[in-house]
């Protein structure tokens, strides 16, 4: 049988369409997101909220969006990098730290509604897997989606530790315990303790103490930033405990100290260069060719006369 070359013949072209700049890119999943935005026509203009997680080398975002048709609308949002403020310092993009984020989202977002006293979750976190549950005569619970984006939904990912944050700070977000650290596949289980340990970062205490036994060198080169805070493996617990108690006393956004326009003003000129007046520019000029004469003589040379 001949060899045919396969010839894209105008009508294909004619009827080929562009993919979304954000497919192109492949920043966005639009089978995914049809789902998680498209709401059902009787609900007559309601929004429907995602919880939308980003994790970056060195933080960790959440926000709950809604979509709107010129656009996307944030409603609250929470980063690690505000975890400082509540005492937790360092480790802001591991297991505990988004299970911090997503606990001060859902308490930042209840209080921005006024349900935060109605629904106030999982007070000591156990492990243990729930949902949060409409009251009787009262609101119903906020509801939202999970949207992890393009992140894959390996069992013990980070991703789920802002989800568990959210459902036990009273946001009520639809899943199950399958891909939870501590599930098991087998058994259809879920290990509460091997759970609340990551919550706690319990599982970080754990290296530190395996590497500090196994390589004190390492130890002391990975957990620097913990030594010189005095942060061992006994009072990692204490801390995530004590931030989780703080986040909920008080997960109002405060934002950062803005710099007046003195300020502003300075900061720009401290890198701006100077510019020069005329005699300036040829003082400076002058001074330069003499320095180049007396560092080298013999490069000053007698034009001779041409006939």
């Amino acid at each position: 049988m001949p060899f045919t070359k396969a010839i894209k013949t105008p009508q294909y072209f004619s009827r080929y369409q562009t993919p979304y700049r954000r497919r192109r890119e492949g920043k966005t999943d639009y089978y995914a997101r049809k789902r998680l935005v498209t709401q059902h026509k009787a609900k007559y203009n309601s929004p429907k909220y995602r919880l939308v997680v980003r994790f970056t080398n060195k933080d960790i975002i959440a926000q709950i969006v809604s979509s709107k048709i010129t656009g996307d609308v944030v409603l609250t949002a929470a980063y690690a990098h505000e975890l400082p403020r509540y005492g937790i310092k360092h480790g802001l993009t591991n297991w505990a730290a988004a299970y911090a984020v997503g606990l001060l989202i859902a308490r930042r977002t209840l209080q921005k509604l006024g349900l935060d006293e109605t629904y106030e979750g999982v007070e000591e976190a156990d492990g243990e897997f729930s949902l949060t549950e409409a009251v009787e005569d009262g609101p119903r619970p906020f509801k939202a989606y999970l949207d992890i984006g393009l992140h894959r939904t390996t069992t013990g990912a980070r991703i789920f530790g802002v989800l568990k944050g959210a459902s036990d700070g009273g946001i009520y977000v639809p899943h199950n315990e399958k891909r939870y650290p501590g599930y098991d596949i087998e058994s259809k289980e879920l290990d509460a303790d091997t759970l609340r340990k990551y919550i706690v970062s319990g599982h970080v205490a754990e290296y530190m103490e395996t590497l500090a036994d196994d390589d004190e060198e390492k130890y002391r080169q990975v957990f620097a930033g913990y030594l010189k805070d005095n942060i061992e493996a006994d009072t990692l617990e204490d801390i995530y405990v004590d931030a989780h108690a703080k986040i909920r006393e008080d997960p109002s956004f405060q934002p950062s100290a803005k710099k007046t326009k003195e300020e502003y003003s300075a900061e720009s000129k401290k890198y701006r260069a100077v510019k020069l007046t005329s005699e300036e520019r040829r003082a400076k000029r002058e001074a330069k060719i003499a320095s180049l004469v007396g560092a080298n003589p013999s490069a000053v040379v007698e034009e001779d006369d041409e006939e």
